[in-house]
């Protein structure tokens, strides 16, 4: 989701690097096939591949949330979707399984042995494509607020439709995140994801953005082939939402939970759609327990 706005990178100023952190951890470039793409890695130990939401560079993602996922013994692998940030386009359509591929490129090309994903909104639609399509290449998969493949998601509520759309609209935007009331939430959020002094990018393009709500419309009715063959999946799963999440109601992680062999279901009762920047410090540690060798 398009949850950077313009107006913020004017408040970051470049400094030096003061301790490896997601706030500091310098951005990378590896080529993968055709593409140029850009990434980060914070951290030490088994790694955590991050798949990024709708229009999000990987600064969109809390330096604090990465930090502690850090530092329960995990390299955090942070990158770029296609056409975003460092990452390079491709000709031709842009699909859910294509940017799968990209995230299966990037793990072999960083020469990970079978990490864990974690996937947020649209990137957790990439997770399943990515784990249905290279099931040998991840250990276990976490999804976030997002919504399966197989026909039967529900839809956003229409003012939440409206808002992912939008590409300036970033009150509207970043209401989707949190919920009614959490104003200081949000301005923590906001302070956080600006704590990255170097290198600090906005979201996508417009036309970006369109590209992406075309591939997520597409998964999200069933139209991806990927979509139906989730109940393929034979690795561990984590299903996470929050049941004020109006971008990707719960009832999309609970059908996951469900459909899914053996997935776990998390729901938090007051949380939205960026759950996990607002209930981290009960995520992580079952995050972490869930991951564990």
């Amino acid at each position: 989701m398009r949850i950077i706005f313009l107006a913020l990178a004017a408040l970051v100023v470049a400094a030096p690097a003061a301790h490896a952190s997601a706030a500091d951890a310098p951005t990378k470039t590896v080529k993968v096939g055709a593409q140029t793409v850009g990434y980060r890695s914070v951290g030490q130990g088994r790694p955590i591949v991050m798949i990024m939401g709708l229009s999000g560079t990987m600064d969109a993602w809390p330096p604090s949330f990465i930090d502690a996922l850090a530092a329960t013994g995990h390299r955090v692998i942070l990158f770029d979707n296609e056409a975003i940030g460092r990452t390079s386009a491709l000709p031709g359509n842009l699909t859910i399984a294509r940017m799968a591929d990209t995230t299966a490129g990037l793990i072999a090309a960083l020469k990970l042995d079978k990490p864990d994903v974690m996937g947020w909104s649209m990137g957790g639609m990439i997770a399943q494509s990515f784990a249905v399509r290279h099931p040998a290449s991840l250990r276990r998969l976490v999804l976030m607020a997002t919504a399966p493949g197989d026909g039967k998601a529900k839809l956003p509520r229409p003012d939440a439709f409206s808002a992912l759309q939008s590409a300036s609209d970033a009150s509207a935007l970043l209401g989707l995140l949190f919920p009614a009331g959490h104003a200081e939430e949000q301005t923590r959020y906001i302070l956080d994801i600006t704590s990255r002094k170097v290198g600090f990018a906005p979201s996508a393009s417009k036309e970006v953005v369109g590209r992406q709500l075309a591939a997520t419309t597409r998964w999200i009715t069933g139209q991806d082939p990927d979509g139906a063959r989730i109940t393929s999946l034979k690795m561990p799963v984590i299903a996470a939402g929050a049941v004020k999440d109006w971008a990707l109601p719960a009832d999309n992680t609970r059908h996951l939970a469900a459909v899914i062999p053996g997935a776990k279901r998390l729901m938090y009762s007051d949380a939205a759609h960026g759950f996990f920047i607002q209930v981290v410090d009960r995520f992580v540690p079952r995050v972490a327990k869930f991951l564990r060798p």
